[in-house]
């Protein structure tokens, strides 16, 4: 039998400063903190997950000498209530979409966010 791929483990995003990071996804967005170690010496690796999901988000270092740019993640977030959710995330000063975008039945109300870092992310509902 072939070896397959069987999950989506961890989305690797890096990040300058990742104390402000975690609070960031921790805190305003709710994720749970799932690993913080040491590693390598001087560096640290910080993993956050959704409350009963698989994948994680690291938010690790960057590579040496690699600059964090902001960037288009391409990660996607669902939520029951997008309007609460949106109103949540403006109300504790993040950076959203002014409003949630609804283009009709076949396309879910949605809108973008941008982490401390400046990296979008897209909710939907």
């Amino acid at each position: 039998m072939a070896s397959t791929l069987n999950k989506i483990a961890t989305v690797i995003m890096p990040m300058a400063d990742q104390d402000k990071a975690l609070d960031f996804y921790c805190g305003t967005l709710g994720f749970e903190k799932r690993v913080d170690v040491p590693f390598g010496g001087q560096y640290r690796w910080i993993e956050v997950g959704l409350p009963n999901q698989d994948t994680t988000i690291a938010l690790a270092p960057p590579r040496e000498g690699a600059p964090t740019e902001p960037r288009e993640t391409g990660i996607s977030l669902q939520t029951d209530d997008i309007d609460g959710f949106h109103a949540r995330l403006r109300d504790a000063g993040a950076d959203c979409d002014a409003e949630v975008q609804r283009m009709g039945d076949v396309v879910p109300p949605m809108f973008w966010f941008r982490d401390p870092e400046g990296n979008t992310l897209m909710v939907v509902q």
